[in-house]
């Protein structure tokens, strides 16, 4: 199973439920990656979306504690153990975990691969993603070269976990 996501250089992932910055070259790389699979997310990551509706060209899988919650064109979930019930059977390089933090830190143990765009930039934030660099069960096996948008620096990372 994979995990994307975007962080700046304390780890950090959001602030008040919105990301820290939109890069476009982030945002096609995500379109790119997730397209045509499976995408695990929380509540709040779907309700951060355009008309807080799903990803098109994906099958969306939403958790949340909210038992009455549904969501068109999305498969709602109340549990870990219940999304992970729900793509018994797709490969696992077809899942894509997005977020938000505490789905990211429940989910971190079932994902082999890690695709990390790292910003070079210190943002005001709330929310923040477990550093994986301290981590001794992660390593970067690619990276790309410095990217830039306007003045930021940023990084296409892949991490796997180290069998």
């Amino acid at each position: 199973m994979n995990l994307i996501v975007a962080v700046d250089k304390n780890w950090a992932i959001g602030y008040k439920n919105d990301l820290l910055v939109r890069i476009p070259a982030d945002q096609r790389f995500f379109r790119e990656e997730t397209t045509g699979k499976v995408i695990i997310m929380g509540r709040k990551t779907l309700e951060s979306f355009p008309q807080k509706q799903p990803l098109k060209n994906r099958k969306n899988i939403v958790i949340t504690r909210d038992k009455n919650y549904t969501v068109k064109d999305a498969v709602v979930v109340h549990s870990i153990e219940e999304a992970l019930k729900e793509v018994e059977g797709v490969p696992s390089e077809d899942i894509y975990v997005i977020g938000g933090a505490t789905i990211y830190e429940q989910m971190l143990q079932y994902c082999d691969v890690a695709h990390v765009t790292k910003i070079d930039f210190a943002y005001q934030a709330d929310t923040h993603f477990p550093n994986l660099d301290e981590d001794p069960e992660w390593k970067v096996v690619a990276d790309s070269e410095e990217q830039t948008y306007y003045d930021l620096e940023y990084y296409f990372l892949r991490y796997d976990r180290v069998k």
